[in-house]
């Protein structure tokens, strides 16, 4: 498998399939098996995304999937994480993949990383963000929210594995129940990206985009997070439904899923009704 060089020296491996116009997903090609699998899809995550959208678009374009979410958890960036940094590694695997024009599909923190990739490079041919709004993000929300992983890493609460209820946690959609393993360099990384896009003002980014654009959400993302987690509350769905004419006006193509929460909007068969059919009219003029 070919390779990328990112911007603290650890290389990520691409899987590239399919001919046509390119496009990078930031996803897992190999399916999530076992337990993890079952705890992913009590949450209502999809175990088997990456191989869906690979399988589901590379007879029509050229994909080039790397788990970069995979690869940041397993070899942390705690001080380095930022979003300059990670619009760079972007940008690399584009570059080992031999793409000078390309377009970009990412879910969640992923979907916020392309936005910050399209203000730095005229290179993409078209940009799609699912799981989280190119105006009114909610990233001092993030922010808190990461913060207190990160306190949590480092001060972990006694272990209570053998008795933790991880089923009945996610049927309840409980975050205040959810048992924290990550270390303080995991979660430290994303404290970093949040850091560095305060202040952030992504209305006026707009006007460094340039490229045909897709943002999309399911009407019910909402997250409420308890006391442990500083009470936050993350509305990704809020500005989809109370600004989409302003998005619209700004050049987006907007789909809100309804009835979908954040989970649910990033399975894999989900985002292929709505990323497909977009990209083949955009990069194939297809109707």
């Amino acid at each position: 498998m070919p390779e990328a060089k990112l911007h603290d020296g650890a290389t990520i491996e691409l899987e590239v399939r399919g001919d046509g116009p390119v496009v990078l997903l930031p996803v897992n090609p190999t399916p999530v098996e076992g337990e993890q699998a079952e705890r992913m899809r009590a949450w209502g995550a999809d175990p088997a995304i990456g191989r869906t959208l690979i399988d589901g678009l590379s007879d029509a374009f050229r994909v080039v999937a790397f788990d970069y979410e995979g690869h940041v958890e397993a070899f942390p960036k705690a001080a380095t994480l930022t979003p300059e940094n990670v619009a760079a590694d972007l940008l690399a695997v584009a570059d080992a993949a031999g793409a000078e024009r390309f377009a970009y599909y990412g879910y969640s923190w992923l979907a916020l990383s392309g936005l910050q990739l399209a203000i730095r490079t005229d290179r993409l041919s078209a940009l799609v963000m699912g799981g989280f709004p190119p105006v009114g993000g909610p990233y001092a929300e993030m922010l808190a929210v990461t913060r207190a992983a990160h306190e949590m890493a480092l001060n972990p609460a006694p272990s209570s594995q053998e008795t933790y209820d991880w089923a009945k946690a996610a049927e309840e959609h409980d975050w205040d129940s959810v048992e924290t393993v990550r270390t303080p360099e995991q979660t430290g990384q994303y404290v970093t990206l949040y850091e560095g896009l305060r202040g952030f003002d992504d209305l006026a980014a707009q006007d460094a985009l340039g490229c045909p654009r897709l943002c999309f959400a399911g009407s019910a993302d909402v997250i409420e997070y308890g006391e442990k987690w500083g009470g936050t509350r993350v509305d990704i769905a809020g500005p989809f439904l109370r600004r989409r004419a302003e998005l619209e006006a700004l050049g987006w193509d907007v789909r809100v899923l309804d009835g979908l929460d954040h989970m649910g909007a990033m399975r894999g068969a989900t985002v292929l009704t709505v990323l497909r059919p977009w990209l083949e009219e955009r990069l194939l003029g297809q109707r």
